[in-house]
């Protein structure tokens, strides 16, 4: 069992590759095309726009557990 070679697709271009230097990835190309597109805004990570009370509730938190009082 210690022969088997491990293989993934790359997520860029999807060619099977053991390589482990780029991994994820089959290349420092498709590691530079997937870094630009995060730099285009390409990719982004959803996020929930709080309301005020919201807010004042994790500032108060996060002062409370720091030990500050404002």
């Amino acid at each position: 069992m210690d022969n088997v070679i491990k293989t993934h697709k790359c997520p860029i271009c999807h060619k099977l590759c053991n390589d482990d230097k780029y991994a994820p990835f089959c290349s420092k190309r498709c590691a530079d095309i997937d870094l630009g597109r995060w730099f285009n805004g390409d990719y982004s990570v959803p996020a929930e726009t709080l309301d005020e009370m919201e807010t004042e509730g994790l500032y108060e938190a996060m002062n409370h557990e720091h030990g500050s009082q404002n």
